[in-house]
């Protein structure tokens, strides 16, 4: 198996990997890397559960090689939770009861974050697009939306059966 050397900064942090030419983005992030966070869930760019942003932009981690990011800035769901001080998107998902199982959380709170760098300010149907690539078997979307739309202060409180 031929291996490459890369750079890549994830989470703020520079690092330098030797990979091999068929191990994927999401592979090299938890094995090599010990970033658990992204959850592998389908393998074939389905259900978003390993969604991480690459030069800030939301990807299936399971999609890209490891030797595409040569270069490029990634981050990951550890990277919204630097020395362990939630996100204010992390609190509003608390918050908003929008976790239930929580296998589709960090793919949910990465697209969320890519919105919310781009538009502050989403309404509920730009809000539903940036997150129509993460499937959610669980919540039913209502509590995510709303969790959003809190990070963005839109939404004070918890609304009655949201």
């Amino acid at each position: 198996m031929a291996y490459q050397t890369i750079t890549v900064k994830v989470n703020g942090a520079t690092e330098r990997l030797d990979v091999p030419a068929n191990m994927t983005l999401l592979q090299m992030l938890r094995e090599k890397l010990a970033l658990t966070g992204t959850k592998n869930g389908c393998e074939a760019g389905e259900c978003g559960a390993c969604t991480v942003l690459l030069d800030g932009a939301p990807v299936n981690s399971c999609m890209v090689l490891a030797v595409e990011v040569d270069g490029c800035d990634v981050l990951t769901v550890e990277g919204l939770a630097p020395d362990g001080v939630l996100s204010p998107l992390q609190q509003a998902f608390m918050e908003h009861n929008a976790v239930q199982c929580g296998f589709c959380t960090p793919g949910m709170l990465m697209s969320a974050h890519a919105l919310l760098q781009r538009n502050p300010d989403p309404t509920e149907a730009e809000i539903k697009q940036a997150l129509v690539g993460n499937l959610c078997r669980c919540t039913g979307y209502v509590r995510i939306i709303r969790a959003v739309q809190a990070a963005a202060g839109k939404v004070a409180s918890i609304e009655g059966g949201a």
